[in-house]
């Protein structure tokens, strides 16, 4: 029998009553799913519900339970395989492990080269780009319009900017298969708008994809399908028409429509922290500059701006991460001469993509809590009984005390912050960073730590939040500052 040549140009998973286990535990159960070419589905889910699992199931990154009747066979060049290695070169899985995966080795690479390991189909650079890996490489670029990055070293970028290039990166590759995880987190109105289009332009190809997603904002209008988990297991799996969209995002758009209340008012505490005239350098780029910034006990900042503004690096400046350059000076409360920077950080509680990165993966989630009593990644030492009972009671206030045993390994990125927030509460400290703290959580979830975060306000702690999202600007908030190219456009009271 000849093989369907069209067949033959695309590609074709099919998953049968698979299971997934996870360090002993059920992730997934009786899993009956089909994508095939030309069908862009969405899939939805509350946090730990198995989206991340599921996608690197198709993946081929995890190993179903072997039982008797399950099947996981993939179609490509008109035959069907029955493991994934054949396929495993067709698909490409992007998600925050990917993005991660660079800031935790240190991999800081050009951003064409980065690219470039996606035409090769590699991890890390190996060989200088030839003709035709240049063409992939600025074509790839083109299609996200920020071949202006090209030349950037990919850690100097904002969380923003490196999803747009590891984007490009995947699209180098030309594979056959897309899985999108969290595609549109962290990334502001103009690359949403920017990704968004590009999703549109998928539905001219026969390439399928799949995209997991939070937000009611997130649903491309290209998608043709979509699949919900719950609990590990499937609750709806069709046209996209029929899906129940309102049950998932009805919380969120909630949210959105609540009207603006007034900001609450709050009398001038002691001085935090201050910048005067800061600027600020990353791999010999300037990203903040001519900054002045004032914090004071019991104010809640919210601080937004495009990608690329500056957000991350302010947070990380206050909390002593980056130096200011000379001519410049930076005050944090209690730190002078002869005093360690560890003084301040301990009063801090800090909430950052990159602190979900740094943390390693077989640390349980009570070691990685109790290491914000010491503002330290992993312990040097057991923890006191004292530490351990402070964390127990983060613990329980951000319900995650029944994952206390377990490895961040086996947990998905929105249990993750969940565990973050912990970390950064014990000690009941006097400020709170909060760098895009919402990101990768379900509705619920971030209404949930919305009231926790308005409970810690109201004890006095003082919060600077960083966000691209309106909905998740505090009702408490005190006061804005909006950057733009590392530089303040506006800075005071809360507008209305």
């Amino acid at each position: 029998m000849r093989p369907d040549t069209r067949a033959s140009r695309h590609l074709t998973v099919e998953l049968a009553r698979v299971d997934l286990d996870r360090g002993g535990r059920a992730v997934l159960r009786n899993i009956d799913w089909t994508i095939a070419p030309g069908e862009r589905w969405l899939l939805f889910g509350a946090n730990g519900a198995g989206k991340t699992q599921l996608l690197k199931l198709v993946a081929g990154a995890v190993w179903p339970r072997p039982t008797r009747h399950a099947r996981r066979r993939y179609r490509l060049a008109g035959t069907w395989h029955d493991t994934p290695q054949d396929a495993l070169g067709e698909i490409a899985y992007l998600g925050p492990e990917r993005q991660d995966r660079y800031q935790r080795y240190g991999w800081n690479a050009t951003v064409e080269r980065v690219v470039a390991t996606g035409h090769f189909r590699t991890d890390i650079p190996l060989d200088a780009p030839d003709a035709a890996a240049r063409r992939a490489v600025r074509g790839a670029l083109a299609a996200l319009d920020v071949g202006r990055l090209a030349r950037r070293r990919f850690l100097t970028l904002s969380f923003g900017e490196r999803r747009l290039v590891l984007i490009a990166r995947a699209l180098a590759a030309r594979p056959k298969l897309l899985l999108l995880d969290e595609l549109f987190t962290g990334l502001d109105a103009v690359y949403r708008a920017r990704v968004a289009t590009w999703l549109e332009r998928t539905a001219r190809s026969r390439r399928p994809w799949v995209l997991a997603a939070h937000r009611a904002g997130d649903i491309p209008r290209a998608a043709t399908h979509a699949l919900v988990l719950e609990r590990g297991r499937i609750v709806f799996r069709g046209r996209i028409a029929r899906a129940p969209l309102a049950q998932w995002f009805g919380s969120a758009n909630t949210a959105r429509a609540r009207p603006h209340r007034a900001s609450r008012p709050v009398p001038a505490g002691r001085m935090l922290a201050r910048l005067t005239r800061a600027a600020v350098y990353l791999d010999g780029t300037r990203v903040l500059h001519g900054l002045d910034f004032e914090l004071r006990a019991g104010e809640c900042w919210v601080v937004h701006g495009g990608n690329g503004s500056g957000k991350t690096t302010l947070l990380r400046t206050l909390y002593g991460d980056h130096g200011v350059a000379s001519g410049g000076t930076a005050f944090r409360d209690g730190i002078e001469p002869g005093v360690a920077l560890e003084a301040f950080r301990m009063r801090v509680g800090f909430v950052a993509p990159h602190l979900q990165t740094d943390h390693p993966l077989h640390l349980t989630v009570a070691e990685v809590v109790q290491s914000g009593a010491h503002a330290s990644i992993g312990l040097a030492q057991r923890a006191t009984a004292r530490e351990r009972l402070a964390a127990g009671a983060a613990m329980r206030e951000f319900g995650v005390s029944r994952l206390a045993a377990r490895p961040l390994a086996e947990l998905s990125y929105g249990q993750v912050r969940r565990v973050l927030f912990a970390r950064a509460a014990i000690g009941n400290p006097d400020l709170l960073l909060l760098d895009e703290p919402f990101a990768g959580l379900d509705p619920d979830a971030r209404a949930d730590l919305m009231r926790r975060l308005a409970r810690r306000a109201a004890g006095g702690a003082a919060v600077v939040i960083a966000t691209h999202h309106r909905e998740e600007w505090p009702a408490f908030a005190t006061h804005e500052l909006e950057l733009r190219r590392g530089t303040t456009r506006y800075q005071g009271p809360r507008r209305a």
